[in-house]
């Protein structure tokens, strides 16, 4: 039974060959009595390991199983050991997945990464795995997990290439997606080849996963290397990314550790006092629910395998792919503003999966084998996620799951019939799965799905995240048994301290009841708050507006407090799907906006493609600097069949929907705005085109206005407004034009501040230009959000300020808490100042005189 242990190997292997255990569960005790008879864990391991199955699936792929404990019992190991039993005959595993060799690991700390390294380059060489299944020698299995041999293909350990840097890994959770792909994004920046070594192993820096299959944790030395073209500015490059994430990594996991400690350990809040029947998961989401519960239907995909002409295949996988990258742009970006920065950036990570060099060669080899195209992109993403899966790190587990929730998106375009969707009941529900995908969550809707409920996931889950950012209650893990309750049960749902109490008695529906009901009234009393106009206490009111792509959103953003939509991009009827919308889908959506506001201010901004935001059904052409190139005005310019449609569309809606004698300015129920204006003559073709399509839709006048987003705009104000009916600022893409800093930027995001002091002054002088001939100025970018960023921009003369929604309550407080004289006067200091961090510092000193 015993295999002996090569030295360089620190757990203890045992193997047994030729079991044939009844089942999943027969196994999993066989191999933890072969680690409790060699002392390695305590006996009660034994029920850790069954737990840890419960919560998730230990299956690797290829046959092999890696049952394990949970984390929170790790004091029951004594020593580090694996425990291998192989059956000849396999068993069923997990919804038709049969194990032949079956790794129990038991860890006293994080040494069994290597192993995990180990199998994971095993299950790629299948000759040797398959003579594993049926050898009946011992030392067989115990040197395909001790060997460290190359993966197939490999030549041996990994040279560093000419110019080199060492690195001491300092990101407390080691290199995971999001870090992982700020390297790649810098690295494919750079003509040079750039190698990340650590020990005998190294991967392209240009390749995603390739980089998180180092299994790169804490305090791991690295050599990071660099040979071609500017190899040494390459390398400082580089270098500078990885060694300048590290106070935000180390920052983002103190937080993660106080959110997961916060969401194991009991929290005062309501209490049932019958004690009802409870499953105990993990707060992920606080707040407390009462609804009926909805189990969300899980049939296993089945994806056929019908091959094609290995051409047409590759056209049908790139065209996916080029879709899918544009629908994570855009959803990013709606996260972004919706929901905020951090949370966007789950999905450009997920945009850097489906990127992967390593994945994309994989599925075409399957193609080249005589798979079809769908069949090989699944393949490939299981083998990938599997692949990380094993490193037996949670956090690049996690991403695993990112990598299948992506990988489904480009299925759907693959073959629509495998879309997956979620029927939920008409009546709000609490909504029970076995997880959930980060795009799944994102797009739950808070009024329909009242409370979460997973089996598996963690606290710290992108999935926990979004629940918060979107206020929904949640538990997670929460084991298999939430999956066999009734629908429409009645049950309460503490997001706080992670129960579900089911089957609560009427006494308890109506404690918690009254609880919810405490709980609401302090939340109307906040609203009631937000709902109050941003007045100065010297009696200047500033209109507040949100940034809103689509009918559904309105609800909410009123509910934060929103006076009105101030920002419409409509860019996001193009990037979301994959083909261009028509004329009468764009007028829908449009008359749906004016009907949800309900006469409230409306702002939309025609199509503004181009930049960092493409559209592969456009088919526009490769530019080398698309941010200097045909984009917002100058593409619709260029291409009537776009312009036209849009603005037709448009009008409709205002002739469908907008009363006779409507009110103007700032206050109109609808405006248009044309984006990237740099001249005055493109001003005057927009407006003959837009006054043409309305005398011949027979729609009233609409104020006609533009964005002010490159410094000539800004400069030329005075002259610009003569011809349209008010500006609107868009400080992301003025700030990145007028520094000369691409916000894409990984490496200068931080220089790229939009309270520069000359950006400050291009917004002084756009308020000075449209003053003089009564136009007034929104600002719908970034700064808008930020209580002391509305304090400068009120006080340089802004009329109306329009943000994501959740940024409402606090710049609307801020506004009322100030006086415009002391705003004047702080945003002259501000733009006195010489750089972005002294008009920063003048923050505190405001606050402190009452601005």
């Amino acid at each position: 039974m015993l295999a002996p242990t090569p030295s360089h190997l620190s757990p203890r292997l045992l193997v047994r060959l030729g079991a044939a255990p009844a089942g999943k569960e027969a196994a999993i005790r066989e191999a933890a009595q072969l680690l409790v008879a060699a002392g390695c864990i305590d006996p009660a391991y034994e029920a850790s390991m069954l737990r840890r199955e419960a919560v998730a699936n230990t299956y690797l792929g290829h046959g092999v199983v890696i049952p394990h404990g949970m984390v929170d019992d790790r004091h029951q190991v004594r020593e580090s050991g694996l425990a291998v039993l192989q059956i000849p005959g396999g068993i069923e595993w997990h919804d038709g997945q049969t194990a032949h060799l079956v790794v129990a690991i038991a860890a006293q700390s994080d040494t069994h990464i290597t192993v995990l390294r180990r199998l994971t380059r095993l299950i790629q060489d299948e000759a040797r795995l398959s003579a594993l299944r049926s050898t009946t020698h011992k030392e067989d299995i115990a040197a395909a997990l001790t060997e460290d041999a190359a993966a197939p293909g490999a030549s041996g350990p990994a040279a560093d290439l000419r110019q080199r840097f060492e690195w001491v890994v300092d990101y407390p959770t080691g290199l995971h997606a999001r870090p992982a792909s700020q390297w790649v994004e810098a690295a494919r920046a750079c003509g040079a080849r750039i190698q990340v070594r650590h020990g005998s192993e190294a991967a392209d820096a240009k390749n995603l996963i390739a980089l998180l299959q180092l299994g790169l944790r804490c305090g791991d030395e690295v050599t990071i290397s660099a040979e071609g073209d500017d190899e040494a500015g390459a390398l400082a490059r580089i270098c500078s990314v990885v060694t300048g994430l590290s106070a935000g990594e180390k920052a983002a996991a103190r937080a993660a550790a106080e959110a997961a400690e916060k969401a194991a350990g009991p929290v005062a809040g309501w209490n049932p006092a019958e004690r009802p029947q409870v499953i105990a998961g993990l707060g992920a989401s606080p707040g407390l629910s009462i609804g009926p519960i909805h189990v969300l239907a899980t049939a296993e995909l089945v994806v056929p395998d019908e091959p094609e002409p290995l051409t047409r295949g590759g056209d049908r996988l790139h065209a996916a792919l080029e879709t899918t990258a544009g629908q994570l742009r855009a959803l990013a970006d709606d996260t972004e503003r919706r929901l905020g920065k951090a949370d966007a950036g789950i999905f450009k990570a997920q945009g850097e999966l489906i990127a992967d060099t390593d994945l994309i060669t994989l599925a075409c080899q399957l193609m080249v084998e005589g798979h079809g195209v769908a069949y090989a992109w699944n393949q490939a993403v299981e083998r990938m996620a599997g692949q990380l899966s094993a490193l037996g790190n949670p956090v690049l587990a996690a991403r695993a799951a990112d990598l299948r929730d992506v990988g489904r998106r480009v299925l759907a375009q693959i073959d629509p019939s495998l879309k997956s969707g979620h029927d939920l009941p008409d009546v709000p529900c609490i909504l029970v799965a076995p997880d959930l995908a980060p795009s799944d969550t994102a797009g739950l809707d808070p009024a329909r799905v009242i409370g979460l409920a997973t089996a598996q996931g963690g606290p710290t889950s992108h999935t926990a995240i979004l629940a918060r950012t979107l206020g929904i209650p949640a538990l997670v893990a929460g084991g298999p048994g939430l999956l066999a309750l009734p629908n429409h049960a009645t049950a309460i749902l503490d997001g706080t301290t992670g129960r579900l109490y089911l089957d609560p008695s009427e006494a308890d529906l109506a404690s918690a009841r009254a609880w919810s009901a405490k709980q609401r009234e302090q939340a109307e009393a906040e609203a009631r708050e937000r709902a109050l106009p941003a007045i100065t206490g010297d009696g200047h009111r500033v209109a507040i507006g949100a940034n809103v792509n689509n009918p559904e959103q309105v609800p909410l953003a009123l509910d934060r407090g929103a006076e009105g939509v101030g920002l419409m991009r409509t860019e996001f009827l193009f990037l979301e799907r994959g083909d261009t919308p028509s004329e009468d889908d764009q007028y829908e959506t449009y008359s749906a906006m004016l009907k949800a506001l309900g006469g409230r201010p409306l702002i939309v901004r025609t199509l503004d493609i181009g930049g960092d935001k493409q559209v592969a059904h456009l088919h526009l052409p490769r530019e080398e600097n698309p941010f200097l190139g045909v984009r917002g005005a100058r593409l619709l310019l260029r291409r009537p069949d776009l312009m036209e449609p849009q603005l037709r569309a448009l009008y409709r809606a205002a002739r469908d929907h907008v009363p006779a004698g409507a009110p103007g300015g700032k206050d109109a129920p609808l405006s248009l705005m044309m984006p990237m204006i740099t001249s005055v003559p493109e001003v005057v073709r927009l407006r003959a085109v837009c006054e043409g399509i309305r005398r011949e839709i027979g729609a009233p006048e609409v104020p006609l206005g533009i964005m002010i987003e490159v410094p000539a705009a800004a400069i030329q104000a005075d002259a610009l407004a003569r011809h349209c009916d008010f500006f609107s600022i868009g400080t992301n893409d003025l700030t990145q034009y007028a520094l000369a800093i691409d916000r894409q930027n990984t490496e200068l995001a931080a220089e790229a501040d939009s309270l520069h002091p000359a950006v400050l002054r291009l917004i002084r002088m756009t308020c000075e230009g449209a003053a003089r001939h009564g136009r007034f100025v929104g600002v719908c970018g970034g700064i808008a959000g930020d209580p002391f960023g509305a304090c400068l921009l009120a006080g340089l003369g802004v009329d109306e300020l329009s943000m994501t929604p959740r940024d409402l309550p606090g710049v609307k407080a801020r506004l009322r808490a100030s006086a415009m004289a002391e705003l004047r006067a702080l945003a002259a200091r501000a733009c006195a100042q010489e750089d972005a961090a002294a008009v920063r510092a003048l923050d505190t000193a405001s606050q402190g005189a009452g601005a």
